[in-house]
């Protein structure tokens, strides 16, 4: 799948979303999966909304981080990449090994209106990621690039490491860096003193609260794929209810909302 040839990127988007993460609160940015989820946030207010790689993928039948989403996430880029909000792509490590093939993906987000894109190590050769980072901002200089490192979510969490892969990506030139599976206020203030970059955590039903994460100085707060989970959930929970000859409790909105989201959006 290749970008659409009529799309140009937002002037300005990929500034207007490094800026969020210089704003007196941190970024507090939702995952949406699908176009309605997309617009349904944007509907509560976010200026900014991210994607769910798991729920890209979950939804298409296809495993999450074996990059076998990349034209699904690229064809939710283009459904929502024109909207009036500022897109960020879970790209997990690119789908691609090859930094030059991950540069011509990113410059195909940015071209469809993408603001910004998060890529994952998976615990990979640092110089690789890094040769990635570097390749996606020549080609992209104004997409904005969240570095992620997996040494919280992969692995042992060890202090050094994380330290090397972050100073090494944000050297390459990543606009912002992001350490999942962290929840340790000492360790996530440490980070945030240490990295020169917006440091963006993954929020946690049992983990600190979005203020406490705010006086450790992180920048940015993903939800990753709660919302598509807790959607799941929230769906399998309202069906024992009808089956019990109960009323499902709960927000459900109605068709009409729901097939008007669907709507692609047509400038005049």
């Amino acid at each position: 799948m290749t970008a659409h040839p009529k799309q140009t990127p937002h002037a300005g988007a990929g500034t207007a979303f490094a800026g969020l993460h210089h704003a007196g609160e941190p970024l507090l940015l939702p995952n949406a999966w699908d176009c309605a989820s997309g617009r349904a946030l944007a509907g509560q207010g976010f200026r900014a909304i991210g994607t769910t790689s798991l729920g890209v993928a979950a939804a298409a039948g296809l495993p999450d981080g074996e990059a076998a989403t990349r034209e699904e996430t690229l064809r939710l880029a283009l459904a929502l990449g024109s909207e009036p909000l500022l897109l960020s792509v879970d790209a997990e490590g690119g789908f691609s090994d090859d930094p030059d093939e991950v540069a011509e993906f990113a410059r195909q987000l940015y071209a469809v209106g993408v603001a910004g894109v998060n890529l994952e190590d998976g615990l990979g050769p640092v110089d690789r990621h890094a040769a990635k980072i570097a390749a996606v901002k020549k080609a992209a200089p104004g997409l904005f690039v969240n570095a992620r490192t997996d040494t919280h979510w992969l692995g042992d969490g060890d202090a050094t490491d994380t330290f090397t892969r972050l100073d090494a990506y944000q050297q390459a030139g990543a606009d912002g860096v992001f350490v999942p599976g962290l929840t340790d206020l000492r360790q996530i203030a440490a980070l945030a003193r240490h990295v020169q970059a917006p440091l963006n955590v993954l929020y946690s039903p049992g983990g600190p609260t979005v203020p406490h994460l705010a006086d450790a100085g992180v920048r940015r707060i993903s939800l990753g794929s709660l919302l598509y989970r807790r959607a799941l959930g929230a769906a399998v929970a309202a069906v024992a209810e009808i089956r019990a000859g109960r009323t499902p409790a709960g927000p459900t909105p109605s068709y009409e909302e729901v097939a008007r989201r669907t709507v692609p959006r047509v400038d005049p």
